[in-house]
C-alpha cells in the first residue's frame, strides 16, 4: 500500500474530521487525552475537544500527521515536543528519562479497513522525517507491549512495541512489563 503524509494544518483540517469521524477517534478524544488533566479532558470531551485541537491547528501548531492512501485519510499520529503534553508530565511511568529534549509520539488511529496492514510503522517512519525537518534529534514513543495475547484495537493508541521496533526505535526503559519506552536517535 503506497501512503502519503501530511503535517495536520488548517488545509486539511477537513480530512483530520473525516478520519475521526463524528466520535471524535475514540469516546470524544479528538486526539487532546494527553494534552489535558482528567479533569479538563472529562470536562470538554466530545465537542469541546475537538474545538480545542481545533484551536491548536488553527494557531500554526502542528500536532501530528495524517497518512493518506491515495487521497484518502487513513492513519493519524501525534507528535510534537514532549512539553505540550501534561499528561507525561505528570506520569510516573512515562515521566523524562533524562534531561535530552525529546518529540513524544503519543497517539495512533487507524481507520478500520486499514488496521493491521502497517500504517502504524509508516507513521513512524514518517514522523521520524517530521521531527528530522523541524530540527529535533531524538523521537520518543510509549508503546504497549501486551504480556500475552493481542490487544484490542481501541487500546493499542499507544502504538506497539513491535510496530515501534519495526520503525528502528529502541528501548530505552521500561518502568513498568508492559509500557517500554522507545527512542530513534536522529543522525545528522
Amino acid at each position: 500500500m503506497k501512503l502519503t503524509f501530511h503535517p495536520l494544518t488548517a488545509e486539511n483540517w477537513k480530512d483530520f474530521e473525516k478520519l475521526f469521524g463524528p466520535k471524535g477517534a475514540c469516546g470524544g478524544c479528538w486526539c487532546m487525552w494527553f494534552r489535558l488533566t482528567r479533569a479538563e479532558f472529562e470536562k470538554q470531551k466530545g465537542a469541546g475537544n475537538k474545538r480545542a485541537i481545533k484551536k491548536i491547528v488553527n494557531s500554526g501548531e502542528v500536532p501530528g500527521i495524517i497518512a493518506y492512501a491515495d487521497d484518502e485519510p487513513v492513519g493519524w499520529c501525534s507528535v510534537a515536543p514532549r512539553e505540550v503534553f501534561t499528561l507525561l508530565q505528570r506520569s510516573r511511568i512515562l515521566k523524562p528519562v533524562d534531561d535530552k529534549p525529546v518529540w513524544s509520539v503519543v497517539c495512533f488511529f487507524i481507520a478500520k479497513p486499514f488496521r493491521h496492514q502497517g500504517v502504524s510503522v509508516k507513521l513512524l517512519k514518517a514522523a521520524i522525517q517530521y521531527v528530522r525537518k523541524q530540527g529535533g534529534k531524538i523521537v520518543e514513543g510509549y508503546a504497549i507491549e501486551p504480556k500475552k495475547g493481542s490487544t484490542p484495537d481501541v487500546f493499542a493508541y499507544h502504538g506497539l512495541a513491535a510496530a515501534y521496533r519495526k520503525a528502528g526505535f529502541k528501548q530505552v526503559l521500561r518502568r513498568s512489563p508492559t509500557r517500554p519506552i522507545m527512542r530513534y536517535v536522529i543522525k545528522n
